[in-house]
């Protein structure tokens, strides 16, 4: 019986409690080493991180589950082939996109490939190939459909050549929207002179709720979020075995896109002061002979004992911001990476001795956010993990947010490991204030959500979300009191 990839099957694997068990795993990939077969696992409905290389021993082959064959599609005369393009379904397609365009502005653009279709005008400079043994063609059907519909609603001034004459329409203010792989992105403020560089990859969706029931997608004017636009089986597989960052040796939990002829290499080699990756000790060696940091490049804005910040603008260090957004991009599954780093400040946390300053963790935030985010990405590296680092990370990003006065929340969707960390510190920030009210004249002491939020920083979204976390609030309907 031989396993390839999709197969599903019971893998064996030790739990937390040192147990073995036996949880449904797919076989994302296969490879051969010295003749012996090894199989690349994603255990389901487990964390990505828990991924890895597996032998054949550790397989329940009695219970294995073939991937479904996917139905052939239907083609001309039975014979293999692409299907043939129909009339029927091209007018469909037409159809569709007079439908929605009119149906209300904001709500779809323009289907890629086709001729955008908005007025009698603008169809004479469409050619349409004429199909053969049908008395109404595709222009004359489209110019029919048109003829019912008011266009008052519709803006033509962006959407017609210059050559194009067009009557002057009401002034409605209409959304730039952006589209990748098909997905309609929320309305975007569009910024003149600054060009972003497409992400490296995506691998989780947008957790945004989206009120037009189109499915949200990650911002372009910075949002790190990442969707599952670009995942791939090649993204799926964490790609670097291990890393040496220092004294530490690190083991990836997710993919990052390193250089290609790195990811081969037993141990990929960082320089714990400038982040610069190396492919041997001695190529470190000599690096270091070089380097001349002994922190990160920046001001340091925050020092206490041996715990300092240093703040860094990601236009004015910019191989140190990509290099380390590729770090941790080994450590975040929900984040995107942009090699233009220009929009973004990183706060880098170091724990200082008496060889210097050695990154702990980071957070990253937009220079001017549309959205109240305080927080892009936000990390601390495993060696520094359960030992309070993260929760000191989250207070200093409100301690920015009051000194600019506003609120703040991080940006969505968080990890699992994210999560745990911001509901632990609302939690215990709003409890502290609850706890410190005083009555006066021997009433009952009284706070408001707003005040709540005033004091903290914290969005008011988020107070809610955990003064309902923590059942301290409920909603009732009128006579339910």
């Amino acid at each position: 019986m031989e396993v390839i990839e999709g197969c599903r099957l019971p893998v064996l694997r030790r739990n937390q409690e040192n147990e073995d068990e036996w949880p449904l795993a797919e076989i994302l990939s296969v490879k051969d080493i010295s003749g012996r077969k090894v199989f690349y696992v994603h255990y389901i409905d487990f964390n990505k991180r828990l991924d890895e290389w597996v032998t054949p021993e550790r397989l329940d082959l009695k219970k294995i589950q073939f991937p479904k064959k996917e139905a052939k599609t239907p083609t001309k005369n039975g014979l293999p082939g692409s299907r043939p393009s129909s009339p029927e379904r091209d007018l469909k397609t037409l159809d569709l996109s007079l439908h929605t365009s009119a149906a209300g502005i904001g709500k779809t653009i323009p289907t890629p490939g086709l001729p955008y279709l908005a007025s009698s005008a603008s169809l004479q400079r469409v050619s349409v190939v004429k199909i053969p043994d049908r008395t109404n063609s595709i222009e004359n059907v489209t110019k029919n459909l048109l003829s019912k519909r008011k266009l008052e609603a519709v803006s033509l001034t962006t959407q017609c050549s210059p050559a194009t004459p067009v009557a002057p329409a009401p002034e409605i203010p209409t959304p730039v929207f952006a589209q990748q792989n098909g997905s309609v992105r929320r309305p975007v403020s569009v910024v003149t002179g600054r060009k972003r560089k497409a992400g490296c990859l995506g691998t989780d969706e947008d957790s945004q709720d989206s009120s037009d029931g189109i499915p949200s997608a990650p911002r372009m004017t910075g949002s790190l979020v990442s969707d599952r636009s670009h995942d791939d089986i090649v993204t799926r597989m964490k790609n670097i075995e291990c890393i040496e960052l220092g004294r530490h040796r690190l083991k990836p939990w997710y993919f990052s896109p390193y250089p290609q002829e790195l990811t081969s290499l037993p141990v990929l080699y960082l320089c714990e002061f400038c982040l610069k990756y190396l492919k041997s000790l001695k190529c470190l060696q000599r690096h270091l002979t070089k380097c001349n940091l002994r922190h990160p490049p920046g001001n340091e804005i925050y020092r206490k004992g041996t715990i300092s910040f240093f703040e860094i603008d990601g236009r004015k260090n910019k191989n140190y911001s990509q290099n380390l957004c590729l770090l941790a991009k080994c450590f975040l599954d929900h984040k995107t990476l942009y090699y233009d780093t220009d929009p973004f400040l990183f706060y880098v946390m170091t724990e200082y001795d008496c060889k210097g300053f050695h990154i702990v963790g980071y957070f990253s935030k937009e220079k001017e956010s549309t959205e109240d985010y305080n927080v892009a990405c936000i990390l601390t590296l495993p060696p520094y993990q359960r030992r309070g680092y993260g929760k000191l990370l989250i207070e200093f990003s409100y301690e920015l947010s009051k000194v600019e006065g506003k609120t703040g929340t991080p940006e969505k969707p968080l990890s699992d490991l994210g999560l745990l960390s911001y509901r632990s510190y609302w939690s215990q920030t709003i409890l502290e204030i609850l706890m410190e009210l005083k009555s006066e004249n021997g009433e009952r002491p009284q706070i408001t959500i707003n005040e709540i939020s005033e004091l903290t920083s914290i969005k008011k979204e988020d107070v809610i979300s955990t003064l309902q976390y923590l059942n301290l609030i409920n909603y009732y309907k009128v006579g339910q009191c």
